[in-house]
């Protein structure tokens, strides 16, 4: 009873902090405007189902896990009114970037952002059957139905004309194929000047990272040229020092998950990471939620308290989350104990951006950017793929290896023969999921608890903590 208490008061008080946030932007907007801009943008109605996160994530977990999660919420929540809000107050300079081309840069030319592929990865985080109007909406307008759902449900969205109106567009020829061609549609449908930024295919060495640097100073001076953005140097310094603050909090976040049980787990280290540093990198905003997750790991340490309560198992997911069942952990780990330790989207090896001289910053910024997540896994040799698999599994002391088997991403899919005589040599149990990114109609979330309940029994030789455990 204690613990239903406590629960329900952290979620009233984050839903009411949700609301604290979400009103007055409603109120600056004006009512007007505001129902305007729900008949124009209805993926907005969803957006205001916000709170629905803080029950996925929050429900059933120790206290400070639970603080922990809502923190990030609530962080979510201020990011997407000051994106909606660059959009609404500041259409002159709004710009389309594609998610692997992250916005410091941007930012530091005093430029509105709208990240194409956000609603696609966000929205069915909240409602999981979002995106099926946009990806029917692509494959009637002729895309191939076996392309990932990402670049489908983006494709969709433009072609419903349901995106703000931009200045110019910057995309790149990352993730894949399929998210490298659907600009060609976007760029055809929308008529904007667009920028691609070539990324070597070969992006390991000084050649790559001298060309790709030289690249992003052609993209500066670019979008000079066709926005009213310019570079501030100072800015974007300042932006990069927050970053380095930023990713020094997340590497001690990550020293607290190597211990055993892990003091903090689950979205508290993946989500925060996917959010902050591919959408709100250099702010002080997004430094301070990793300061307070971090504060709420090391108080649950200092009194020895795991994050999962019957933390059994650790796993690496490996390839983008289940958006569609974005609760999965949560339910794994009252169902067996497993806690998610870490993901292929969060780590990484990457330096501080140096920021002495305006060369160092692009340097920086432009590794960053060659070793997107996913990106960097699926390029190259298969080495690229396996090597930061095993790396994790020794670094945070795992036990199982789950591969998110999102069928329409054929890099990943050609590459799962190799890994499973890879994980057998090396003892790693391995569970492969099938499922669709964004699409709940190929796979749904009773399909992957299937699987791994298979799984669990017959490779893990255990059985349900709780047999009745369902979905949050």
């Amino acid at each position: 009873m204690k613990n239903k208490i406590l629960y329900y008061l952290v979620y009233t008080q984050y839903w009411i902090i949700t609301w604290m946030k979400i009103i007055p932007f409603i109120l600056r907007h004006g009512l007007y405007d505001t129902v305007r801009d729900l008949r124009r943008y209805p993926w907005l109605w969803i957006m205001l189902k916000v709170n629905r996160l803080l029950g996925k994530f929050g429900k059933g977990r120790s206290l400070r896990y639970q603080q922990a999660v809502s923190i990030l919420v609530s962080g979510i929540v201020s990011g997407v009114t000051d994106m909606l809000g660059n959009i609404f107050f500041k259409p002159d300079r709004l710009i389309i970037h594609e998610d692997m081309v992250p916005p410091e840069i941007f930012k530091a030319m005093g430029l509105s952002t709208f990240m194409a592929e956000l609603n696609g990865i966000m929205l069915p985080m909240i409602e999981p059957h979002a995106m099926e109007q946009y990806i029917d909406e692509s494959e009637n307008h002729g895309i191939p139905p076996d392309i990932c759902s990402l670049p489908k449900s983006t494709m969709g969205l433009f072609l419903k004309g349901q995106t703000p109106p931009a200045k110019a567009m910057v995309t790149s020829n990352l993730p894949c194929d399929a998210g490298m061609n659907s600009y060609a549609l976007i760029e055809q449908k929308l008529k904007l000047p667009t920028f691609r930024l070539d990324i070597p295919y070969h992006f390991k060495d000084e050649r790559a990272l001298n060309y790709f640097t030289g690249e992003l100073r052609r993209m500066i001076t670019w979008l000079e040229e066709n926005t009213p953005g310019k570079m501030d140097w100072n800015l974007l310094r300042q932006i990069c020092e927050e970053r380095n603050r930023m990713v020094e909090l997340e590497m001690e976040l990550w020293d607290l998950a190597r211990i055993r049980p892990a003091p903090i787990a689950g979205e508290a280290i993946w989500l925060a990471h996917m959010w902050f540093f591919n959408l709100f990198p250099g702010t002080r905003q997004a430094t301070n939620i990793f300061r307070k997750i971090l504060a709420l790991g090391k108080q649950n340490l200092a009194q020895g308290i795991s994050a999962v309560k019957n933390e059994r198992f650790r796993a690496l997911l490996w390839n983008p989350p289940l958006t569609h069942f974005i609760d999965l952990f949560n339910w794994a780990e009252h169902a067996y104990g497993v806690s998610l330790i870490m993901d292929s989207m969060t780590f990484n090896r990457l330096p501080f951006i140096d920021t002495a001289t305006e060369e160092t910053m692009l340097q920086g910024l432009a590794l960053n950017i060659m070793n997107g997540p996913m990106a960097r896994h699926t390029r190259g040799p298969a080495e690229n793929y396996m090597d930061d698999i095993f790396y994790i599994h020794k670094q945070f002391d795992l036990d199982m290896l789950w591969v998110a088997g999102h069928i329409g991403c054929k890099n990943t899919q050609a590459l799962n023969g190799i890994l499973r005589e890879k994980c057998r040599e090396a003892g790693l149990p391995l569970l492969i999921i099938d499922y669709d990114l964004s699409d709940p109609r190929i796979v749904p979330r009773e399909g992957i608890i299937n699987q791994i309940d298979h799984f669990m029994e017959n490779i893990m030789k255990t059985k349900r903590l709780d047999p009745k455990s369902k979905a949050v």
